[in-house]
């Protein structure tokens, strides 16, 4: 803190400041509080502000680097409502993305497909393609649920015979 004349302005850089005595030497100054109490927190500076200085506005800080075991934040549990709002909010991005896909695809392209044939739209005939794509994925998807399903009921009925 810069110390000024009585009268002078400590901000003006023409205010002469007296040198300030060394530490320890006759007319130092008491070293001042390195952290002020709070108002109304009834602590001298020997709390978190102390430690952390520009924490003691924090209401409820004390300082430690991590939380106390036993005051752990509760986990927060995953509900079906959250689950469904997230992927309704996914696929709505998706159905954005695509319709400006489709849209910016508008060039005709001729498509051929077992002797079938005609024109259309660049973007929608990647659509159906990848449509396509995904029943297929979903259709070995179910293939491969269906042998595991059968495999566990194989075991659970084989299960209750050995007992």
């Amino acid at each position: 803190m810069q110390q000024s004349q009585p009268g002078g302005n400590p901000a003006d850089p023409e205010t002469p400041r007296p040198a300030s005595p060394a530490p320890g030497q006759p007319g130092a100054a008491e070293p001042l509080d390195p952290a002020p109490a709070a108002a109304g927190t009834g602590t001298a500076g020997t709390g978190a502000a102390a430690r952390h200085p520009g924490t003691a506005a924090i209401p409820g800080y004390d300082g430690a680097a991590s939380p106390r075991p036993g005051l752990a934040e509760p986990e927060r549990q995953v509900t079906r409502a959250g689950m469904i709002w997230a992927a309704v909010a996914s696929a709505l991005v998706v159905l954005v993305l695509l319709i400006i896909f489709i849209l910016q695809n508008q060039e005709l392209v001729q498509v051929k497909f077992f002797g079938l044939e005609g024109a259309v739209s660049l973007g929608m005939s990647l659509f159906i393609a990848a449509v396509g794509g995904g029943v297929l994925v979903a259709m070995a998807g179910a293939a491969r649920i269906i042998q595991l399903r059968a495999a566990a009921h194989r075991r659970r009925v084989q299960a209750g015979r050995n007992r």
